[in-house]
Parts: C-alpha cells; structure tokens; sequence
C-alpha cells in the first residue's frame, strides 16, 4: 500500500507540496446514484417538483461542488479547473437518479476530489429538491470511475 501524503513526519496532517510536480493534463470522472420512490421519479422527470427543475438545478450544483472543493475539503489543493460536465440519468429501474461528473484540469495535484464533489452536490441537490413529497430517499454508490495524469499514470474501473 503507498504510503499517505497528507501526514508529516510526527502524524501531523498537512497540505502536501505539490511545487516541484511538473504540470500535466488531469481527467477524473466519477458516479453516484440517488434512488427514489417512482411516483418521486415520475415528478422530476415531469418537472413538477415544486422548487423547479430538479435535474437542471442539480447539474448547476454539481458544477459549482467541483469549484467549491478546496473550501470543503481542508487539504485539497484549490485548482484551475478547466471543464466540468454533470450528467444527471434518470433511471426507472433503480428508481432514481444516476450521476456522472467529468472534471479536467491542467494542474500539479489530482482532480479526483473535485469530480467525487461534484457528484455528491448533485445527489445532494435532488434530494433537497423534493425531500418535501419523500423524506427516505438514498445516496450511494459514489465512487472514482478514471482518473488519469500525473505520476501515478491512469486508475479506471
């Protein structure tokens, strides 16, 4: 197993210096899902849900989960992130919603936190937006699907 980065030499965690990395393009790509009853499916894929549209708004908050990274998770490198795609996919058979988010950078440090961020935003966001009609509603699945660049080359399921 690779030794952890964010522990110095007394156990004390720490933001890792990343100065002497060389810059390469970064790709992450991660999933989660969002099951729901299907009368609750039915509504978001209708836009009938009572705060709008569920899937446009949690896409919005997916984006800004990627940006936001760095302010919520404390040692993560605060990063130039050069795209952000969130694909939001009802599924009947589930029932609910599957999430997908790509986020690429051209950077020092990995990207992976900001696509898992983003992901978990989103799901986050559906549930804000119809928690009124179904409080039980589940998160879960969230995983790296890819994350490539860097020294530790290409990780993909």
């Amino acid at each position: 197993m690779a030794e952890l980065t964010h522990f110095d030499a007394d156990g004390q965690a720490h933001m890792v210096d990343v100065s002497q990395k060389p810059v390469t393009e970064r790709i992450a790509i991660a999933e989660g899902y969002i099951k729901v009853a299907p009368e609750t499916l039915v509504m978001i894929t209708e836009n009938r849900a009572k705060k709008g549209d569920v899937l446009g708004v949690a896409r919005l908050a997916g984006i800004m989960g990627a940006k936001k990274t760095a302010d919520l998770i404390p040692l993560c490198h605060p990063l130039p992130i050069t795209k952000v795609a969130v694909d939001l996919l009802p599924d009947a058979d589930l029932p609910g919603v599957r999430v997908t988010a790509t986020v690429k950078t051209t950077g020092k440090t990995g990207i992976e936190m900001e696509a898992l961020s983003a992901v978990s935003a989103a799901c986050l966001t559906v549930y804000d937006m119809v928690k009124a009609v179904q409080k039980d509603m589940t998160i879960g699945g969230i995983r790296l699907l890819l994350k490539d660049g860097g020294k530790s080359g290409r990780y993909e399921v």
